[in-house]
Parts: structure tokens; sequence; C-alpha cells
């Protein structure tokens, strides 16, 4: 396997580059007799494409429009491979000419010589963010799972330029376009990022991900804890460099009593464990945080070296956001989606009849 396929019985694989024609994703595991059109999908995309005309963001502009290729019939899904097509539009490939033979600082182009002897320097080919439209589609299509369930999930900007989130309004992160549930923290953050941009610069933040309505006993010991694959599913973003789970790391500077969240008759009374324990939901909201670094690529200038190892200075500049986020959220909550999906195929067997869904345990088949 090389790495570009994740889930087991709710499977993707994404492809495409950042410059090349298109970019797309194959979702294999979908259950049949689900309502499924493009427009579902396209409100998702609409959420993380570039060119959007944030002050923060990336010039390019790509109206990301989503095709079906296969895997639906009179606009229900079939159960067999759905195939997603996205095509780019605005690539300006000669602006990257000058990168040929360079290394960007904090980018993958060092790495991704060094492990495949061959890199695409236009906007970083394959680990370029341009890739994640694919999982903000699938994550869409994840969703419609999900909504069997009631499952919802959110996320939404805590910390941005070193400005932090007090408040906690969920009805509020679709009002700012930095997807912030506190609209005074979200005029702060954006007037932070664009001091950062204004000097060449850029800024990272953190992102929350909530998930609620999920059912207890979803996971899988011992290395498919739901709390790991999250983690990864997080951490497989490009600019993610950290990830907590409930308490996170306050849980190493706590004591048990604290940390431990007691149980009631009416269920448990407080949530560090973020919904899981020992790697199975417990019923509570499932609660993540991704560390977002800042964007490598800025006007400022660095020390680097060319492919023959010669040093060199560089600026970057060109068409580049000036953090991850907001573009970075839809993509984290798209990954909590495939997660979720891919977890209650593998605990529960879904069929789908004209009138309702009928839903199975797995294990005993008692119905839910």
């Amino acid at each position: 396997m090389a790495g570009n396929t994740f889930g087991k019985a709710f499977c993707i694989t994404t492809w495409g580059e950042s410059h090349g024609p298109a970019l797309g994703v194959v979702i294999d595991g979908c259950p049949p007799r689900l309502e499924l059109h493009e427009q579902h999908i396209q409100s998702a995309l609409d959420k993380r494409r570039p060119g959007k005309g944030g002050p923060v963001e990336t010039s390019r502009k790509e109206p990301d429009k989503v095709q079906i290729l296969s895997g639906t019939f009179e606009g229900l899904t079939t159960g067999t491979p759905i195939s997603l097509l996205i095509w780019n539009k605005d690539a300006r490939s000669k602006s990257y000419d000058h990168l040929r033979d360079l290394f960007r600082p904090g980018h993958g182009d060092y790495t991704y010589l060094k492990r495949y002897g061959i890199r695409d320097h236009r906007g970083g080919g394959r680990s370029s963010g341009r890739e994640t439209a694919a999982r903000v589609a699938a994550g869409a299509v994840a969703q419609l799972v999900l909504n069997l369930l009631d499952i919802r999930v959110e996320a939404y900007t805590v910390s941005m330029a070193g400005v932090d989130a007090k408040g906690r309004d969920l009805t509020e992160i679709y009002n700012n376009r930095l997807f912030c549930p506190d609209s005074e923290a979200a005029e702060k953050m954006e007037k932070a990022a664009l001091e950062a941009r204004s000097q060449g610069d850029s800024v990272g933040g953190i992102v929350e991900v909530q998930a609620m309505n999920v059912p207890a006993g979803l996971g899988d010991p011992v290395f498919d804890k739901l709390d790991a694959e999250i983690a990864k599913a997080l951490m497989s973003v490009g600019a993610v460099k950290a990830v907590e789970i409930g308490s996170g790391i306050g849980a190493a500077y706590s004591r048990g009593s604290r940390n431990n969240d007691p149980i009631s008759p009416e269920g448990f009374v407080s949530n560090n464990a973020g919904g899981i324990l020992a790697g199975i939901s417990n019923g509570e909201p499932i609660v993540a945080r991704a560390a977002v670094k800042p964007i490598p690529s800025i006007s400022m200038e660095q020390d680097t070296i060319t492919t023959k190892g010669e040093p060199c200075k560089l600026k970057v500049g060109g068409r580049h956001d000036a953090s991850a986020i907001p573009r970075i959220v839809p993509v984290l909550k798209a990954m909590m989606q495939l997660v979720l999906a891919d977890h209650l195929l593998r605990r529960f067997q879904i069929e789908i009849t004209d009138h309702h869904s009928i839903i199975r345990d797995r294990l005993n088949g008692k119905l839910i």
C-alpha cells in the first residue's frame, strides 16, 4: 500500500496533484440506496475551496465543481465504488519554475525527493493542500452514513495567530470567515493574521472537531482504537503537527481525581475523556483538537539549498494563504466523518429499504 488509501469498511483512495489536470477520490464500501447528489458534496467543497475572497486566503480561484462518475443510479448509491472528479481550473505552473532546483523550507520538497527520487515542484504536487479537496468530497458522502444515526460533526477554529476563542457558540461558526465559535475572537484572529501577512509571514492555530450523538461501542482494540484512528486521520492532513483527544496534554498535568469522569445513573458527569475510553466510544461527544502549523510559503527571505546542495536564499511569494485556517477546518471535519463512518460500518450492518433504514449490531443481530 502506498499510503493513498484510508479506512477498512468505508474505504477511500484519493488521487491527483495540485497542478495536474484534475484530482479526485474513489469511495468503496458506501451502503446502497442512500440519496446522493452532486450538490450535497458541492456544499461541503464550497467551504474549503480557494479564492472565496477572504483576506488571509490565496487568490487562486478554483470552482472545485464535483462530478459523480460512478456508484449512483437515479440519485441513489448502488453499493459499488463511487468515483468523484474535481477539475483544476486555475493552476499557474510557470509561477513555480524558479523552484525546480530549490527546496522550500517547511515543505515536502526535500523529503519527497529522498523518498521517490523525483518530485513535482509545481505547487508541491501530491503533498499540496490541494489534495484535501478530495477528502472533503469523501467526507460529504461519509456523512450520509452518519445521518442514519443522526450523528453530527462540527469543526471550528479555537485559536489562531495567538488569539484564543473564549466562547463555544457553535451557531456562530458559519457567521464568520474563520469558522470561529466566538465572533469577537474571530475579528482579532483575522487582524493578527493580516498583520503577519503584511510582514511577509504566516500564522498557525488550533481547530477543534466535535462529533455529537455518537453511540457507545465504536472502536476496536488494540491498534484500531477509535482515538488512535482519529489521531491518525487528523495527523494525515499536511499542516497538522499535534492532536489532542478530550483533556489531551492537560491530562499530563492533572490528577486522576480530577481527570476521571464520574459516572451517574444519568451518564457521565464530565467529558475529560473526549467521548472515548479504552479506545471505544462511550456515548459522550467526541472532542479532538488539531494544532496547525503556519503556512511555510512566505515572502520573507529564508535560507535553503539547491538540489545540488548549494546554499542560497529564497523568497517564495506567489498565491498563498496566510494560514491553513480557515480552509483546513472543513478538511478536519471530513476526516472525523470518514473515521466514524468507517467504524459504524465495522460495528453495524446497515440495510436501506424504501421506507426506512435497518441498523443491526454485527455481533448479535440486535436492532438499534
